[in-house]
């Protein structure tokens, strides 16, 4: 079976820019900051600092590599095709799909959400673009269904 092309695609990815090794540095500078406070308090006398300097740097640590691994491990793909319109995101573990027939798709704003759909059946697009990329993306979707729904047929013996 041929696999059609689409006619439309967006991608998008929360940001994240850090590498691996950025988080290692940053996750060093860290440690190193809270082990400099706790042992200066505890040479002052203060030892309990030490502990929740300690366990808040595993915390700190832990929610930035948390956000890290899910923010990898997320993205959404809007496709058009021809028959279809799909929305596929993954958030984390999370899988979710959405097929709408591209004739009565359609786009409406709450607020600064984007949401595709018809009828009753709705999902949220752009969820990981800000809002100004996010009316860029209605408007291009916008556009590219607006050129599924009227075809222009190129017939030469039409022409004068």
């Amino acid at each position: 079976m041929v696999k059609a092309h689409p006619l439309f695609e967006a991608h998008s990815t929360p940001l994240n820019s850090m590498s691996a090794r950025g988080f290692r540095i940053v996750a060093g500078i860290l440690c190193g900051g809270f082990a400099f406070t706790g042992l200066l308090f505890t040479f002052m006398g203060a030892w309990p600092v030490l502990v929740f300097a300690g366990a808040e740097a595993v915390l700190v640590v832990a929610m930035l590599a948390l956000y890290r691994h899910h923010a990898t491990h997320s993205a959404e793909l809007v496709t058009l095709q021809a028959g279809s319109i799909t929305v596929r995101r993954r958030e984390g573990r999370r899988l979710e799909e959405a097929r709408f027939d591209p004739f009565w798709a359609k786009l409406r704003w709450e607020g600064s959400r984007l949401l595709l759909g018809h009828r009753e059946a709705s999902i949220e697009i752009g969820r990981y673009l800000a809002v100004e990329e996010r009316e860029d993306l209605a408007r291009q979707l916008e556009s590219a269904l607006r050129a599924y729904r009227e075809p222009r047929f190129d017939n030469p013996q039409l022409r004068a």
